[in-house]
C-alpha cells in the first residue's frame, strides 16, 4: 500500500543500498544458521503424537523433499531478482509492479506482520516448555505467562540502539548447533536397537487417519526446515548473486536435514517412543535417560539460552520488516517512526512485541499450524506461479539458474503445499482465508483512496 510519510521521518536514500560483500561460504551460513533453530527441540513429540512408527520418518522425508523442490523455485527467484527483501521484489515483479503485484506485495507484508508474532510465540512457547523442566511447579498457566514475560524482556531489550546483533546471533547458533551434535552423538553412543525394533513395529495410524497424519508431520517438517530461504532476503548484499544464492539455497537443504535426521533417530533410540511423544521437554527427558539429572540440567539451559537468543533476534529482524516497509512508502506510516535518539523503529517494534505475548496465548501446535498455512496461501503458492510468469517476462540473463527439470519441482511444490493446507484443521484455513479477505480489503481501502490499482489503471 502507498502512503505518504510524515515530514520529520527518514526515509532511506537512493543510493543507501549495502555493498555485495558476502559469497557462497556467508550465504551458506546464513541459511544453515538460520535454520538449524529450537524447532526439533520442541517438535518431535507432536510429530509423534500426529503418526507413530516409521512413517513419521517418511514425512520427515517428504517434507524435506518438498522444501528441496520449494528450494528451487527460491533459487531460480533470488538468481532473477538479486535484491534484499526477496519474495517482496518477486510477487511485485512477476504480477506485474503496477497491476496485481501492487496487491500481492501488501498481503505479503501483511502477512509478515501477522506471522511474525505466530513465529515468535513458537521460540517463547518452547522456552517456557523447557523452563517446566527446572521449575515442575509451573503448571499450563505459569507456562504461558513464562512466554510472555519473555516476549516483552525481549521488547524491552531491544527498546535501544542495538549494535551487536550479529554477535549475538552467532553466539546463538553455535549453542543450537553444538547442543544438536552432543545430543546426536550421544544417541549414537548410547542407541537401543531393541528401541528402534519396537518404533519401527509400531502401528503407522493415528488418531486422526494416516493422511491427515503424514500432512500435520510433513508441515512439522517443513517449519523445522525453515529458513533456506534466508540468502534470498540477503539478495542485494550477495556477491555473484546469480551462482552463490540458488547454491547456499539447494546445498543447505540436505545438510540440516540429515542433522535433523539423525536427531530423530538418536532420540528414538534412547526413549521408548511412547514416552518421547508424551514428553513436553523431550530433549531434556533423553540427555537425563543417558547423563542423569545433570545431564539434563545442561540440555535444558542450552536449549533455554538457544531459545532465548532465538526469540529476541527474530523479533528484532521482524520488527524492523514493517518499518522498512513504511518507510519506502508501501505500508502504514505509523510504522515508520524512529525513535528519536536511538534512531530505531519504535512502533513497529512495539507492535510486533506485543503481538508475540498475545500469540503465546495460543498452543505450540496451533502456532506452528496457523504461522505455515498462512505462509503457504499467501506467499508460497503464488511464487511457484512467479517462476513461470518470469520466464515468460524473460527476466533472466544467460547466468541466472534455471531450475532442473522444469516444471516438476514446481509442480512437486504445489502439490505439497495444497496437501498441506488441506490436511491442516479447519479452524487454521478459516484463519488463512480470513487474514487474506482482510488483508484485501485494506488494501483496496487503501488503493481507492489514493487511486491505485484496480481503481486506477496507470
Amino acid at each position: 500500500m502507498s502512503v505518504a510519510l510524515s515530514g520529520h521521518e527518514a526515509l532511506p536514500g537512493p543510493n543507501a543500498a549495502p555493498p555485495r560483500v558476502m559469497g557462497f561460504w556467508g550465504g551458506l551460513s546464513a541459511n544453515v544458521l538460520n535454520m538449524i533453530g529450537v524447532g526439533p527441540f520442541i517438535t518431535i513429540p507432536l510429530a509423534l503424537s500426529a503418526l507413530a512408527g516409521p512413517m513419521v520418518l517418511v514425512g520427515w522425508l517428504a517434507g524435506a523433499l518438498l522444501c528441496l523442490c520449494d528450494g528451487m523455485v527460491w533459487a531460480e527467484l533470488g538468481s532473477t531478482i538479486p535484491e534484499s527483501g526477496g519474495p517482496y521484489h518477486y510477487l511485485r515483479t512477476a504480477y506485474g509492479s503496477e497491476r496485481l503485484g501492487r496487491l500481492f506485495g501488501f498481503l505479503y507484508l501483511w502477512q509478515t506482520v501477522l506471522t511474525a508474532p505466530l513465529s515468535i510465540g513458537s521460540a517463547a512457547v518452547g522456552f517456557a516448555q523447557y523452563l517446566a523442566f527446572l521449575i515442575p511447579s509451573l503448571g499450563h498457566a505459569g507456562q504461558i505467562l513464562a512466554a510472555v514475560v519473555l516476549c516483552l524482556v525481549n521488547t524491552a531489550l531491544l527498546y535501544r540502539k542495538v549494535d551487536s546483533v550479529q554477535r549475538l546471533s552467532l553466539m546463538v547458533s553455535v549453542v543450537v548447533i553444538g547442543a544438536c551434535l552432543w545430543i546426536v552423538l550421544s544417541g549414537l553412543m548410547h542407541f537401543d536397537m531393541h528401541l528402534a525394533t519396537r518404533f519401527m513395529h509400531a502401528g503407522g495410524d493415528s488418531k486422526q487417519g494416516f493422511w491427515l497424519g503424514l500432512g500435520a508431520v510433513s508441515l512439522i517438517a517443513v517449519y523445522d526446515y525453515g529458513g533456506y530461504n534466508n540468502v534470498c532476503m540477503l539478495g542485494g548484499e550477495i556477491k555473484r548473486p546469480r551462482r552463490n544464492i540458488p547454491l547456499a539455497v539447494l546445498v543447505s537443504i540436505p545438510i540440516v536435514a540429515v542433522l535433523y535426521m539423525g536427531l530423530n533417530i538418536s532420540v528414538l533410540g534412547v526413549l521408548p517412543w511412547q514416552q518421547a511423544a508424551q514428553s513436553k521437554a523431550v530433549v531434556a527427558d533423553f540427555m537425563q535417560s543417558i547423563y542423569g539429572r545433570t545431564g539434563g540440567i545442561v540440555a535444558v539451559l542450552l536449549i533455554l539460552l538457544a531459545s532465548w537468543g532465538s526469540a529476541l533476534v527474530v523479533l528484532l529482524g521482524y520488527s524492523r520488516v514493517p518499518y522498512a516497509a513504511a518507510a519506502s512508502g508501501q505500508f502504514f506510516r505509523v510504522f515508520a517512526r524512529l525513535h528519536p535518539r536511538g534512531h530505531f523503529p519504535t512502533v513497529s517494534l512495539l507492535f510486533t512485541g506485543a503481538a508475540s505475548a498475545l500469540a503465546c496465548m495460543l498452543s505450540l501446535d496451533d502456532l506452528i499450524a496457523a504461522l505455515m498455512v498462512i505462509q503457504i496461501m499467501f506467499q508460497y503458492m503464488a511464487q511457484c506461479l512467479a517462476v513461470p510468469l518470469l520466464r515468460r517476462h524473460g527476466r533472466r540473463d544467460s547466468n541466472t539458474f534455471r531450475m532442473p527439470l522444469y516444471p516438476l519441482p514446481i509442480l512437486i511444490s504445489v502439490i505439497g503445499w495444497l496437501y498441506i493446507v488441506c490436511t491442516s484443521p479447519s479452524r487454521h484455513i478459516l484463519a488463512g482465508v480470513a487474514t487474506m479477505v482482510v488483508g484485501t480489503l485494506i488494501y483496496a481501502i487503501g488503493a481507492w483512496r489514493q487511486k491505485a490499482w484496480p481503481f486506477h489503471n496507470p
